[in-house]
């Protein structure tokens, strides 16, 4: 399998872009680069956190996205908040006609997949990837649902394997983020060539090539207040989800991009 998802993600991003901050707290996992801030999860491997070197300070962004290959989970969630760190600002967010608000809080239910596409699923057979909060309750009841979770299973949830036998027999996936810095995502999407697929959660890259990859709709995170988010990785308080809002860039059924936010 190749790289081709990756590299088009980091091909993207501004040669002249460099790291200010990188921050590996024990939950969230932040990369700072001038006004622009990229979040994704930390999962625990052999790395400590907080132990990223400060030489790579002033690198470019472009190179440090390049973790999102590594194979310890830790330096590739640092790859992948580097890669939100270009994609997931305001400035680019509004460009791509998502209403991204300045308000320190806003309802951001419109750009919740779980809640917008409960109408689309009903009746049909669907594979989340990842045991969402409140998936059970969202899904459930409408649809057919399968869940797949690998770090915290719940009972009925299935193992990581299960994708192969259930995403080509599904009408509707959708793939947390995490699959990215995992390296699962591109097997994933082969697996669901045959469903509508979201790419779903806060370490999102809200990147449009990723529709060229067969991913219809991406939901993931604008952040607004970095310097809140900031404290809240080095303190491990508070809810990160305050610090910013949901946006969900849709491709329409004839490929144009819809969005909602």
């Amino acid at each position: 399998m190749s790289w081709e998802l990756y590299d088009a993600l980091i091909d993207g991003i501004s040669p002249n872009a460099t790291v200010d901050r990188i921050i590996c707290g024990a939950t969230r996992t932040l990369v700072r680069s001038g006004e622009s801030i990229g979040m994704a999860g930390t999962l625990e491997d052999t790395w400590r956190a907080n132990m990223m070197p400060e030489k790579d300070v002033g690198m470019p962004l472009r190179e440090l996205a390049q973790c999102i290959k590594s194979w310890e989970y830790t330096e590739a969630g640092i790859g992948l908040a580097a890669i939100n760190a270009w994609y997931n600002t305001k400035d680019k967010l509004r460009r791509l006609g998502l209403e991204v608000s300045d308000s320190a809080s806003v309802e951001d239910r419109a750009a919740d997949p779980f809640i917008t596409m409960q109408r689309d699923i009903k009746g049909k057979t669907v594979t989340v990837i990842g045991h969402f909060p409140y998936i059970d309750q969202l899904f459930a009841p409408v649809c057919d649902m399968r869940i797949i979770e690998k770090f915290s299973p719940k009972d009925g949830d299935y193992p990581e394997q299960a994708a192969e036998y259930l995403l080509p027999e599904s009408d509707y996936v959708f793939i947390s983020s995490y699959t990215l810095a995992e390296k699962t995502l591109p097997r994933y999407l082969e697996l669901s060539q045959n469903a509508v697929v979201t790419l779903v959660g806060p370490a999102t890259p809200v990147a449009p090539v990723l529709h060229g990859f067969g991913v219809r709709n991406i939901a993931g995170f604008a952040i607004k207040d970095a310097d809140a988010l900031e404290r809240m990785i080095l303190t491990s308080c508070g809810n990160t989800h305050k610090t910013g809002q949901k946006v969900n860039l849709r491709l329409g059924a004839f490929g144009e991009m819809r969005e909602t936010a």
